[in-house]
């Protein structure tokens, strides 16, 4: 059997909350991805590879619905880099649980337009060492606005372990700021 090729359109990039892993940022694309795709590239005219195929909304019957998933290139480029380097891919950590502010939320508690509540700190985990408690409402890290709970764990998971990081936020309505410094995520015990 030898090579096919289809073609398409990307009709959205950031696609997230797909609900296929906790680590979503995936190209929206109408070009075909059969079954036993997953895996291939996702080139633009000129041959160069933006995306890896990984997934396709389907019926019930597992056909296609005209919608498929990649990731894009800059992401598994950073994926393989650390296997090389690591055997494994390393995380940044903050050690919240943390929701959106949806816009009942922010009439009810008078909170801003921007930020996420923490909803839980992970017990020893870097955000409680740094005094970081449920109830807080992180607005920014870094100085970058966290728009929401994805924003936060883009953020947080993109940096280095071992590397501080500014958190401004709200408690009880009044101004705080938290030097958190960053550990390792840690591995999910299904994936030991």
């Amino acid at each position: 059997a030898g090579q096919t090729v289809t073609m398409g359109i990307v009709s959205a990039t950031g696609r997230d909350s797909v609900g296929l892993h906790t680590f979503e940022d995936f190209i929206q694309t109408d070009a075909a991805i059969n079954p036993g795709n997953s895996g291939g590239p996702l080139i633009n005219l000129r041959g160069e590879l933006v995306g890896v195929n990984t997934a396709i909304f389907t019926q019930h019957d597992g056909a296609s619905a005209g919608l498929g998933l990649a990731t894009p290139v800059h992401q598994v480029q950073t994926v393989v880099e650390q296997l090389i380097q690591h055997g494994r891919v390393i995380r940044g950590w903050l050690g919240v649980v943390a929701r959106d502010l949806n816009a009942q939320l922010r009439r009810e508690l008078d909170l801003p337009a921007r930020g996420v509540v923490v909803t839980g700190v992970i017990e020893r985990g870097p955000a409680e060492r740094a005094g970081i408690r449920a109830g807080d409402v992180i607005i920014e890290i870094d100085g970058r606005l966290i728009a929401d709970s994805r924003t936060l764990l883009n953020l947080t998971t993109g940096a280095e372990p071992g590397s501080q990081v500014l958190v401004q936020g709200l408690r009880e309505r009044r101004p705080f700021e938290a030097l958190v410094t960053l550990t390792q995520r840690p591995i999910p015990r299904a994936a030991r």
